[in-house]
Parts: C-alpha cells; structure tokens; sequence
C-alpha cells in the first residue's frame, strides 16, 4: 500500500481491513535497512570518511536491533549519524488521533488509547505520523530531570479532570515515553547525573517506568541512540557501568583520515553563498593548506589531543577566506576576486575557538600556537611542490632559491596587504627578482592568477625553512632578511622563538 492511499484511512477498522500489521521501531528500520543494502541504495547519504569504518558498524548494529552508542570527539559527525537514521523509518505510521505517546491503533500501551477504543470500537479516529516527527533529540546538560525524560504528575491535570493523584490519568509523559515508536537520541550521555542514567537502564532492560507512587510497566518501543566523547568520563561525569552494559552496540567514530575526505567534508558543509561562489576564486592549494592545518593540531604537541580538533574549524576558516577575498573585492569596487595565501593568517580567529591547548600550548599563547599550526602547514605542503631548502644546502647543490634569498639579504622586504589590489598584489610580489622567473619554470602553463599565487606560497615556505623572514603585521605580511629581523625583534619566528626552536 502507497502512501496515498494509506493517508485515506481514518479509522481503526479501515486501518484493520487494510492488512496492517503492527512491528517494532527495531524491526522496521531493520526491514528498510535490509532493502536499501540488496537494492545497494545510500543510507547515510552526506556521511564521507566512514564507509569502510564506521558505516558496516552501524548497519551491523541495527539489523541486530541494537540500541547504539556512538563513542567519539568532537566534530565527528555522531549527531549527523543519528538524524539520518530516521531515513530506515517507514514513511508514515498509524496512531490514535490525540495520543500523548503515539500508540499503535493495533497495540494501544496508555491508558488513553485503551478507553478511547473501548469506547469507539472500530469507529476509533487514527491519524498518520510521518517519519520526521519520530525523532526526538536531547543534549543531556546536568540539570536534566527524571520529569524531564520519564515524567511526573500534573496537578493542573488533575484540578481539570478533577482526578485524583491515585489515577494513571494524573501523568504528563516526559520525553521518553512521548518517543513511543520513535528514534530518541541523547547527546553527550555522560553529562546525565548518575541517578538519571539509572532511570534509563532500567527503560532499557525491564519497560519498567516509575513516576512519583505511580510504578507500572509501560513497553515503550524506542530506538535509543546515545553519543559520548571519551574526554567526558574523566572530565564532567562518566557513563554508569549498568547503563553502559545494557547498550548493545558502542561504535567508535573517528576524524578523516585523509586531506581529500576532509576537504570533500568542509566543501560539503561550509555555508559559502552563491554570489561567493560565483566570483571569488580559491585555488586547490589554498583550501589544501586550510586543511592540513587541522591535520597538524590534531598532531601537535600544544593541542589537547583528547580533546580534539573539530572539523567545524575547517568548516569556519573556509568561509572566513571566501568572506576575506570577497570584503577585500567589494571595497575597491571589482566584480571578482582570488583568495591569497595570506588570507591564511585571518582564519586565526576560526582556529583560537575550536582547539583546546595542553600546558605547554598555553605558555606559548593561542594566537602563537594558531600562527604556528598555520606555518607548519605551508611547510608539509611546500615540500611536495618545491625542492627542500635543507636538503639542497645539505647536498651543496645549486640553490635555486639564491637570487631570491640575496635580494632580501640586501635590506629589501616585500609587503602583502590585505586590502592591496589585485595590481598592488602583482606588483609586490614581482618585485622579488628570480621569484616569478621561478615559479614559470616550476609551472609553465599556470594562469596568470596561478602564477601569482605560486610565486606568494614560494615566499611562505621560504620563511618556514628560516631561508627569509616572515612578520605579520597589522596590514597584512610583511616578508624580509631573516638576520636583520632577528636583530630588530620584529619577525614572526622571532615572535614565536620559543615556539620554533622546540621543533
């Protein structure tokens, strides 16, 4: 039976000639799970990284019918994970019109539903839920209550039907129950006080739900789904271990592995507007350092590990180069624009707010710890394009890079801004003799705009290999002799001396 002419049934015993069969919440995402896999049809559609990990893991986990906890840091997708799993549910389902908990015309559980078709017999009016509407998430913060998830007695309840507290009827559902034949979801489950996660395994083992005098058993049909970082059980709380026991499945979720999947990931996620899109120009290279920053905190020293590094700062650095190019294009008036590696240095904002530093990071300071990570990322990068400074001085071979390390040497400096001109741009970076000369042997057949942004990225790796200096001024970068800023205390290495010297 279509949907159409499912939505055309109004009663119970329209419902009941129809052939409907009541099943579990289980048993219907396992059913759709199991037609989508012979039918080789996406589930997880937008989900990139986790196919080989992750994903078989899941589908394991709910053809088993296994309630799931995902178990991972930050910025893992886990909540994403979740919210797509309402798409294993059946389009609509039947429940009795005005039921708080949305019974089953077939399999009433409340009181409610019971009299209203005792009462009214096959004549009993159903309505029908779509799949959106059967989700149910909440953020477990410490101030959650047993009222809040299981329920309480409403005394305002009582006063109007004049009932008294001895009577079922005085209960308002909390959450849980009002999840009945519903994906209910709980984020950062270690957060919950002890005493509310003892509530809850005893939904999960026994259906048992006790509210204030009242104890009786209600067979909720739930898909509980709950999410955890590791971090949280030796920070803000833990998972109880009776609890813990009684959640089939624990799937560990993990970042990108690789600088392809997280850029798909940021590309993917990042709110970039159309007319962004349209007229401002990013090159690979660009978005490819963007990313590997990233990489490097979840690899460095000065970052909280166990914290992690969230793949929303990647998803904000993005939109802040686009939102950089773009104010730089609208001030002087042009139609389009190109993001410049220098912009680079404007995402520090996006990465003080998304890392957490160890001791060591703190002594350096957040801005230089964000600085650093942005260098070490021109540097990983410049080595697959460029020759190593290092290697070609260790190997006494011709450094191709002389003219251009000499002419700064002679007291000259080169000055990127961030609202100079495409021409002011140009004209600050052909300055530099041998630089453009180099990069067109390197690539020959680079766009003018390529070439440009070639000849730039060249200078940010020459100061990573400590060949040149790089300040960052208050206008932008300002690239010169490497000696001479030393002995005037003004270089961004200098700035960061200690920083650089441990690595």
């Amino acid at each position: 039976m279509d949907s159409a002419q499912k939505l055309k049934l109004r009663t119970l015993g329209q419902l009941r000639a129809s052939g409907y069969k009541p099943k579990s919440i289980k048993d219907e995402m396992r059913e759709n799970l199991m037609n989508a896999l012979r039918m080789r049809k996406p589930v997880f559609s937008g989900i990139k990284g986790y196919e080989d990990t992750v994903m078989p893991q899941i589908e394991t986990a709910i053809l088993s019918k296994h309630n799931i906890l995902l178990l991972g840091l930050r910025g893992q997708a886990k909540t994403k994970l979740a919210r797509l799993m309402v798409n294993l549910l059946d389009e609509y389902i039947p429940v009795v019109k005005g039921s708080e908990i949305n019974d089953d015309p077939l399999n009433p559980i409340s009181i409610f539903a019971k009299e209203l078709i005792k009462n009214h017999g096959e004549d009993t009016p159903i309505e029908w839920m779509h799949r959106n509407e059967r989700y149910t998430e909440k953020l477990a913060t410490p101030d959650v209550s047993v009222s809040d998830l299981i329920g309480d007695v409403d005394p305002i309840k009582a006063a109007n039907q004049k009932l008294t507290y001895a009577d079922e009827r005085v209960i308002h559902f909390g959450l849980i129950p009002r999840s009945h034949r519903c994906i209910f979801v709980i984020n950062e489950l270690p957060d919950l006080q002890p005493r509310i996660q003892v509530a809850l395994f005893n939904i999960l083992q026994e259906g048992d739900v006790q509210i204030r005098g009242f104890k009786f058993r209600l067979p909720l049909d739930v898909k509980f789904i709950f999410t955890a970082n590791p971090e949280d059980y030796t920070k803000r709380g833990s998972i109880i271990t009776p609890l813990k026991d009684r959640i089939d499945s624990q799937i560990l979720t993990h970042y990108p592995k690789t600088i392809e999947i997280s850029q798909a990931i940021t590309e993917q996620e990042a709110q970039i507007a159309g007319e962004q899109k349209s007229c401002i120009y990013v090159h690979n290279l660009i978005k490819t350092v963007t990313e590997r920053i990233s990489f490097m905190a979840r690899e460095s020293e000065y970052v909280d590990q166990k914290s992690g590094v969230s793949a929303r700062m990647t998803i904000s650095a993005y939109e802040t180069l686009y939102s950089t190019a773009e104010r730089r294009m609208l001030i002087h008036n042009k139609k389009k624009s190109f993001v410049r590696f220098s912009d680079i240095y404007g995402v520090v904002p996006s990465i003080t707010g998304k890392i957490e530093l160890v001791y060591e990071g703190e002594t350096e300071g957040i801005a230089n710890v964000a600085s650093y990570l942005i260098g070490r990322a021109f540097r990983h990068e410049f080595e697959k394009i460029f020759p190593n400074p290092e290697k070609i001085k260790k190997s006494k071979q011709l450094n191709p890079y002389q003219s251009i390390i000499a002419w700064f040497n002679e007291g000259h400096h080169t000055d990127i801004l961030s609202n100079s001109t495409d021409e002011e741009y140009a004209a600050s970076l052909r300055q530099v003799p041998g630089l453009e000369d180099y990069v067109k042997k390197i690539f020959p057949t680079a766009s003018a705009t390529d070439t440009l942004l070639y000849m730039e990225f060249l200078l940010h790796g020459l100061s990573e290999f400590s060949q040149i200096s790089k300040q960052v001024i208050e206008k932008g970068i300002q690239f010169k002799d490497l000696l001479g800023s030393l002995l005037g205390g003004h270089s961004h290495e200098d700035g960061d001396d200690e920083l650089y010297r441990d690595n």
